[in-house]
């Protein structure tokens, strides 16, 4: 996997280190999790925050390195949690969340990381900002928490091209100065790499296909 993404980077004229692997491990036990941290990633994706309570903090002090992501739509009530154990947030993607996600920091002494999601398909079942109105939230977002905000997310609709999702996520991400691109998953990755990417979220072509 990380020859592939390496080898992507290389083709779009990118350094390899410049595109960080989300290994997500939604599902999996911790015991993959530390199958993984052997095999020397760090970095996890987790769609639950129960989930990644259950499996995560425990692991982090005998690996110093680990770096959590949560990248499903987030509840408001779930909030705090996510703050406390995460460190990167991926699915802002409502006010009411910022302001729940602002209120948690303030309690909780430390911000994460956050990225916008943005519903790049106007998919109704899918979490995210709609596309009409990401540039307003992304500018109340940045005047809200600063350095806080690094980047944009997307998960294009199932059995489209993702490139054109992956192009348009990539212009707005440069028109408000954001730096991180979290887009591509095992089926289109290197295609996201190509636009820009800087994180994928891999978690079948890793852990392969989850428990039922």
């Amino acid at each position: 996997m990380r020859a592939r993404i390496a080898a992507a980077a290389r083709a779009a004229g990118r350094a390899p280190d410049t595109v960080t692997l989300v290994a997500v491990s939604k599902t999996q036990p911790a015991e993959a999790v530390l199958a993984a941290l052997a095999a020397g990633q760090t970095v996890f994706g987790e769609n639950r925050v129960q989930e990644a309570t259950q499996k995560f903090p425990a692991l982090r002090p005998a690996h110093p390195a680990l770096r959590l992501h949560l990248i499903g739509g987030l509840q408001t009530n779930k909030a705090r949690e996510a703050v406390r154990i995460a460190d990167v947030i991926e699915s802002l993607d409502r006010p009411r969340l910022a302001d729940a996600i602002a209120d948690a920091a303030a309690r909780e002494g430390r911000m994460p990381r956050l990225f916008i999601e943005v519903n790049t398909g106007a998919e109704p079942q899918k979490s995210g900002i709609p596309r009409e109105a990401a540039d307003a939230f992304i500018d109340a977002c940045q005047t809200r928490f600063g350095a806080a905000l690094t980047g944009l997310m997307c998960v294009p609709p199932a059995g489209e091209d993702p490139a054109p999702h992956f192009a348009w996520l990539a212009a707005r991400a440069a028109r408000h100065g954001l730096p991180d691109l979290s887009m591509g998953m095992s089926a289109d990755f290197e295609t996201a790499i190509a636009h820009g990417a800087t994180f994928v979220r891999v978690g079948t072509a890793i852990f392969g296909h989850r428990p039922v």
